[in-house]
Formats: structure tokens, C-alpha cells, sequence
């Protein structure tokens, strides 16, 4: 298997499975004498973290990190930094059902095509899993970037959005309430459609909302790697996201270039930002903003007609403990790669003059 490394100069290299003895990662490239706080790595953790609440998978993760090499008395040492999280709560008998069935919608039948193999018990290396290494690695990252501002939220479960742009949030609500939306009052409709999703055995998607503030001008490529296509790219790397738009996004189709057409101010600045703070691949300076759409759980309590690894006809149906909405918990890996990507960018920037 390739593929298991991500980014230029900043590098995180994930291993481990769903349902092995533990997941980890190792990180390369990262600057040295870089203070980093194991708590805030541990809090975003958490914020990512299975059974913390009603509406999330019931599974009992701790995920308590283990920083094996890297960082010393608090500060990074510049060599690669090794950690672990150990798997304390899989319940591997929950799968035992779908050892020669595939699941609609997962990727048991084309892990099964393309490796001739795979693991059944909670979906082996494609679970979600793994992000919980992101959320590592992204932390690290977030503590590095200083006054850059990283802030993740719901924006939408199901037909339930908030209906004001993320200027009007006051992001020190967004850990209030369970959903991770700014909104209260909105977010209890989430809250309460989400819990009517999962007694009917269901499942619903989500839009979760990326904001960095404080990226300087010129960061990101004008060709290949765009700093927008490099931001698409990481979130479309994680599990069951199906769409990425930033700045206007699809609705700046319906306007006209006199509307859309971010006027400049003399200090750079610009009187709107349709932009999304990314121009021509490169940052402006203003807010980058982004919406990241997540599909629904593709595990569901109902039974769905599928096939079995023989080809035949067969009913497959879900058991045990699973997300009926991933939104929530997927706030932190947002923020995680939004992290990883703007690093990445500002190394190769400070690695050269032109």
C-alpha cells in the first residue's frame, strides 16, 4: 500500500487499523525549538474523541496520545516526532457478519478488488480511524503556526443551516453544545435531528465550515499547487467527505464579475472577499474560508441488499456502535489538515527567495 504519507517539507506518515492494537504516526520536517503543549495535542483529541456524547459512535476510545521521540522538555527537537494511540474498546465480533458480505457504500469491495484482501473488522485501514493521527499531527501544527487561527463548525446537518455568515460567530461557542455549532438555537435542531435519525436506525451528512485567519499574502503556488487545490485535496483525503468549496463557491456562479470582483482597499485589504482569501492560488491576506460537505454514515441499522464475496445476492445490516451524523467529530480533522496544508505552504515559503 502507497499513499500513506501527506505533505511537502511539514510530512505526516499514518499507520494502523480500525481494530489492531493501536494507531500512530510519525511526523518529519518539523522545526525545532517549537514549544508544544501535550494538552491542547489531548483537548482536540477529545474534541474528535468516540462516545463523547449521545449523538456520536458509543465506542469508549480514551485515545490517549503517546509521544515516543521528538519532543523534549516541552519543545520539539527538530528530529521526526513518533507517537501512538493505543485501540483500548473495538469490539471486532460486531463485523463478524460481514467477513464474506460487502457493505453498500464502504470500500469493502474495492479494497477487496484492489488488494485481493481486507479487513473486515470495522474496515481495517480505511476506517476513520486513522484521523485520529491527523488530529495529532494537526495540533502539533496549529501550536506552530502561532497567530494563525485555525476554527472549524457545523454549518449544516441535513436541511437544518445556520443562516449568517461565519463573521457573525462568536467562535467561543462553538465547543458549547455537542453538534459544534456557533449557533445555539440552531444547533439544538441539529441536536434533536440528529437523535430522531439515529432511533430510526439512520444516518444524515453535514457541512462542516473552515475559517483561517491571519495567512500573510503569498503563500500557496500559481500552478500546481494551488494553495486552494492543496486545501481541497487534504479535506477530500478525509472519510466521507464528498465536496469542497471555498470562498463563493457554487453560488458565485449566479453572480456577475461586477458583483463578484473583490474591490482593493489601499493597504491590500479588499472591500469584499469572495475570493475566499486565495487568489490565483495564492493567498491575499484576507480570511480563508471553506465548506467541506460530509455524506451520510454509511453503516446504517436497516437491512440493504449487497453481495457477497462470491458474487452472490445477500442482505447485509449494521450492529454495533457507529455515528449516525460524523460532522461533529469531524470538526478538529478539518482544522487538523486545514493546519498541516498552511505549514506546509509557509515552510516552502521561508525555504526560498523568489
Amino acid at each position: 500500500m502507497q499513499s500513506n504519507s501527506f505533505g511537502n517539507f511539514f510530512t505526516l506518515t499514518t499507520f494502523g487499523e480500525s481494530h489492531g492494537s493501536c494507531i500512530g504516526g510519525v511526523i518529519d520536517g518539523c522545526p525545532s525549538q517549537k514549544e508544544i503543549d501535550i494538552k491542547l495535542i489531548q483537548f482536540d483529541l477529545d474534541r474528535r474523541r468516540p462516545g463523547q456524547s449521545k449523538i456520536v459512535t458509543q465506542r469508549n476510545e480514551t485515545d490517549q496520545v503517546e509521544i515516543l521521540s521528538g519532543i523534549f522538555q516541552g519543545k520539539t527537537t527538530g528530529t521526526p516526532i513518533g507517537f501512538i494511540i493505543n485501540n483500548s474498546d473495538s469490539k471486532s465480533k460486531d463485523y463478524n457478519h460481514l467477513k464474506e458480505s460487502f457493505r453498500p457504500s464502504h470500500a469493502d469491495y474495492v479494497y477487496e478488488k484492489k488488494y485481493g484482501n481486507r479487513d473486515y473488522r470495522g474496515g481495517g485501514r480505511s476506517s476513520a480511524r486513522e484521523t485520529a493521527c491527523r488530529v495529532v499531527a494537526g495540533s502539533i501544527a496549529k501550536q506552530i503556526l502561532g497567530n494563525i487561527q485555525i476554527n472549524a463548525f457545523v454549518s449544516s446537518v441535513g436541511s437544518i443551516s445556520v443562516n449568517k455568515p461565519y463573521t457573525q460567530f462568536d467562535f467561543k461557542k462553538i465547543e458549547k453544545n455537542n453538534v459544534r455549532c456557533p449557533d445555539i438555537d440552531v444547533a439544538k435542531k441539529m441536536e434533536k435531528l440528529i437523535l430522531e435519525t439515529k432511533r430510526e436506525g439512520d444516518t444524515i451528512g453535514g457541512i462542516v465550515t473552515c475559517v483561517i485567519k491571519n495567512v500573510p499574502a503569498g503563500i500557496g503556488e500559481p500552478v500546481f499547487k494551488k494553495l486552494h487545490s492543496e486545501l481541497g485535496s487534504a479535506m477530500l483525503s478525509i472519510n466521507a467527505v464528498k465536496g469542497f468549496e471555498y470562498g463563493s463557491g457554487f453560488s458565485g456562479t449566479k453572480m456577475r464579475g461586477s458583483e463578484h470582483n473583490d474591490l482593493i482597499n489601499p493597504d491590500g485589504s479588499t472591500k469584499t472577499n469572495n475570493s475566499g482569501g486565495i487568489q490565483g492560488g495564492i493567498s491575499n491576506g484576507m480570511d480563508i474560508f471553506f465548506n467541506v460537505a460530509f455524506k451520510p454514515v454509511a453503516t446504517i441499522m436497516k437491512k440493504q441488499e449487497s453481495i457477497s464475496s462470491d458474487g452472490k445476492k445477500t442482505i447485509v445490516k449494521g450492529r454495533g456502535r457507529h455515528d449516525p451524523c460524523v460532522v461533529p467529530r469531524a470538526v478538529p480533522i478539518v482544522e487538523a489538515m486545514a493546519a498541516l496544508v498552511t505549514l506546509d505552504f509557509l515552510l516552502i515559503n521561508n525555504s526560498r527567495k523568489y
